[in-house]
């Protein structure tokens, strides 16, 4: 399968290799540990190759954020490749006025908050009888509390708006300011804080709740 983009055409079979760990690409027009612009530029001009190694330069940064969202590996692996697949056919729209790194975590929070309203679409809000704690009987008794504070973490954000998700998962559990939030998702600082400010009180109702079940 082929991805035709402004830059122009990328295996989609090389893109996998190169987000599952497989680097058998050989690369002969770039040179060793080169830079980001440098790897944009070849891209551009006609190197496939040098795409992938953005990719394997980046995609554990991208996993690891798409994780905070996804509900599976499944849903990871989709986010990922949507996203660095979105990255490479708008790469020419790149305007080097921000580091690459930014701009593609740009991507990856529009494929996030995309991928948690189709979701919502999808499936609608479950109910907390149907909530599965996955806790294993022989773990510690330290590591089951914590990991059993993760998943009611976890399911009480699915209960907040996707937008609000965003915004309290990017600000509490990444560290962004919100400043930066907003320049990653194209919201105003003060929408990025009012979202914030609702997710808190409904994440503190919702946890209250739960307590009371």
């Amino acid at each position: 399968m082929l991805v035709k983009g402004d830059g122009g055409t990328f295996q989609i079979a090389r893109l996998t290799r190169a987000m599952t760990g497989d680097h058998s690409t050989t690369v002969t027009s770039v040179p060793e540990m080169p830079s980001d612009e440098s790897l944009i530029s070849a891209t551009l001009a006609g190197d496939d190759g040098a795409f992938a190694l953005l990719v394997t330069r980046y995609k554990r940064r991208i996993f690891g954020l798409a994780a905070r969202f996804a509900r599976d590996s499944d849903e990871i692996e989709d986010i990922c490749q949507e996203v660095f697949i979105k990255a490479f056919e708008n790469l020419a729209s790149f305007r080097h006025d921000a580091p690459f790194e930014h701009w593609l975590t740009r991507i990856a929070v529009r494929a996030s908050h995309d991928a948690l309203r189709r979701r919502r679409r999808e499936k609608g809000q479950s109910g907390f009888d149907d909530y599965v704690f996955e806790v294993r009987d022989y773990a510690a008794e330290a590591r089951q509390e914590a990991r059993q504070a993760r998943e009611v973490l976890q399911w009480a954000l699915s209960r907040v708006k996707a937008e609000e998700r965003i915004v309290i998962t990017l600000l509490e559990l990444e560290g962004y300011s919100v400043r930066e939030i907003s320049a990653l998702t194209g919201w105003s600082e003060t929408n990025v804080k009012v979202r914030a400010h609702r997710a808190r009180q409904v994440l503190k109702r919702v946890l209250e709740e739960s307590d009371e079940r």
